[in-house]
């Protein structure tokens, strides 16, 4: 923190915007390593197809909350992995990283867009719940163990078709590798901290699927893990996955 330019004790707001920008540029990077946007396309296409359905309907939505600068989203679009039918928003808190997401949508071209709106009220982003999958990656383990049924429950409140949310693995190896990767592949330091303290507050898969079934009961949850013993490196990240009963 000391290194942060700050007067009277205030940081300076347009370098810790910058700074958020450099680091979520990082966080990308990870995502591509971890073929984020191949595993999401994975298994959000056998939904998908279920929404279409052999009578048709109307549009059918993807919402990634907590997207920061919407990399997955942006792998989805550029990709067209799940059909051209398929709308992509972006939804985060943080005003810079949707302009920041935005503006990089503009420059590659492609067809998907960005809001601010909150993880816990993403009515903002749904039209139609029915017809909408709400998914995250890396968002659940900023949220304390009080605060996830009610960020599943917001979900349920919208009657999404289904939730896909993933988040980090908590085994023996978890945080040590994490410390290991980030070293290796972070420049930020804070990226480095927070790469490591976020591998320690990393949810256990009953404690995922106990909030998913006080915050959304309608919807039959479960954690899709990894081998435990011998953890793949792309399996660090898991989803807890939610498809109305």
């Amino acid at each position: 923190m000391s290194r942060i330019p700050a007067a009277d004790g205030v940081l300076d707001a347009g370098y810790v915007d910058a700074l958020g920008i450099r680091v979520h540029c990082e966080l990308q990077r990870l995502g591509e390593e971890l073929q984020s946007g191949r595993r999401v396309a994975a298994l959000l296409m056998p939904l998908i197809a279920k929404l279409r359905g052999p009578g048709g309907g109307g549009a059918i939505r993807v919402v990634d909350v907590g997207c920061g600068l919407g990399s997955v989203v942006r792998w989805l679009a550029a990709t067209s992995a799940l059909g051209p039918d398929v709308e992509l928003v972006g939804a985060d808190l943080n005003p810079v990283l949707v302009a920041e997401a935005s503006r990089l949508t503009e420059r590659e071209g492609l067809s998907c867009w960005f809001v601010r709106g909150d993880a816990f009220e993403p009515g903002m982003a749904v039209k139609d719940g029915a017809r909408t999958v709400v998914m995250s990656s890396g968002l659940m383990h900023h949220l304390p163990e009080s605060g996830l049924p009610g960020f599943f429950a917001a979900q349920g409140r919208l009657g999404v078709a289904a939730f896909a949310h993933w988040d980090i693995a908590p085994c023996l190896w978890s945080t040590l590798g994490a410390w290991v990767f980030h070293q290796a592949r972070m420049r930020e330091p804070v990226s480095r901290h927070d790469g490591v303290l976020s591998a320690r507050r990393a949810h256990p898969a009953m404690i995922l699927e106990a909030a998913a079934r006080v915050g959304a009961p309608a919807y039959e949850a479960r954690v899709l893990e990894g081998p435990r013993w011998h953890p793949r490196a792309l399996d660090v990240l898991r989803p807890i996955v939610g498809i109305r009963a």
